[in-house]
C-alpha cells in the first residue's frame, strides 16, 4: 500500500556530491567551478549558488593552507535537501582546528571564517576518521521550485 499524500506536500529529494582533490591552491578554482555546476544542475538560483560557492572557496582555501598533509588529499561534499545545503570540507590535519579571528582594517588575512559565519545558518567542525577534521557550514537556500517562482 502506498502512503497517502496531499497535493500540497512536496517530495524533497536529497542531492549528494563529493570529490577528493590534491591539496594545491590550483584546486580551489576547480572546486568553485564544480560546485557551481553541481548546484546549477540541482536547480538552485544564481544568488544561492554564488553564496555557496563562496563558502566552499573559503573552506577549501583553509584546507589547502592550514590542513595540508603531504601525500593526502582533501575532500569536498555537498548535501542539498530542499531549502538547505550542507557544505563539508575534510582535510588530513587535525591539530589545526578552525577558529574565528578578530581582525583589524589593516589585516590582509583571517576573515574567511567570519565570512562563512555571516553567510551560513550554522557552522562547525568535527574529527574525521581515521585522520583529520571536517569543517562544515549549513546554508539556507531557496528550494529550486521556490527560486523559479521568485
Amino acid at each position: 500500500m502506498l502512503p497517502m499524500t496531499n497535493d500540497n506536500q512536496q517530495q524533497i529529494t536529497a542531492q549528494r556530491w563529493a570529490m577528493q582533490f590534491t591539496s594545491t591552491p590550483r584546486c580551489v578554482r576547480l572546486v568553485r567551478s564544480l560546485v557551481d555546476k553541481t548546484l546549477l544542475s540541482w536547480g538552485y538560483g544564481r544568488e544561492d549558488i554564488d553564496r555557496t560557492v563562496l563558502v566552499c572557496s573559503e573552506l577549501t582555501t583553509n584546507a589547502v593552507q592550514h590542513g595540508h598533509r603531504r601525500g593526502h588529499r582533501f575532500e569536498v561534499r555537498l548535501s542539498g535537501e530542499g531549502a538547505t545545503c550542507l557544505v563539508e570540507v575534510s582535510d588530513a590535519l587535525s591539530r589545526r582546528l578552525p577558529r574565528l579571528m578578530e581582525t583589524s582594517d589593516e589585516d590582509e588575512h583571517g576573515r574567511g571564517l567570519q565570512l562563512v559565519s555571516a553567510l551560513a545558518k550554522e557552522m562547525g567542525h568535527r574529527a574525521r576518521n581515521p585522520i583529520g577534521k571536517t569543517v562544515w557550514a549549513r546554508l539556507a537556500l531557496l528550494t529550486p521550485e521556490e527560486d523559479t517562482r521568485a
